[in-house]
């Protein structure tokens, strides 16, 4: 299982009040990895990475779905630590800033940090 199922298989043990629908999609490139519905009644895309270091790395075709679709579109990165891939921290960021995400990486400030303030920021 790759880094990203793994941490998808995490996001569905936590954010339980939110319904996630994983989109496979080659047709459609750049198309976020989750379909959510929170308990709000809202839709929204989630762009799942996994990071060793600070930097994180987009494709042409996510960076240009973000831009076109900003709002109800998030980024969450999980950032392993370089020492033990057992302790790592979550960020979250609106797709809106997929740019300023691309250039700072994680120095860029999320809106939420934490699994659980980032299942309360996307409304689980």
């Amino acid at each position: 299982m790759g880094p990203e199922a793994k941490l998808y298989q995490k996001i569905k043990k936590t954010f339980n009040r939110i319904s996630f629908v994983r989109i496979e999609n080659n047709s459609l490139l750049g198309t976020p990895d989750l379909l959510g519905y929170n308990s709000s009644g809202a839709f929204f895309t989630l762009e799942l990475k996994v990071t060793r270091g600070k930097k994180i790395r987009f494709s042409p075709h996510q960076i240009s779905f973000h831009v076109k679709h900003p709002k109800n579109s998030f980024i969450l990165v999980e950032a392993l630590d370089q020492r033990s891939s057992k302790l790592s921290q979550f960020f979250l960021f609106k797709g809106e800033r997929i740019l300023e995400l691309e250039a700072c990486g994680l120095k860029l400030d999320p809106c939420a940090t934490g699994l659980e303030a980032c299942g309360l920021e996307l409304g689980a």
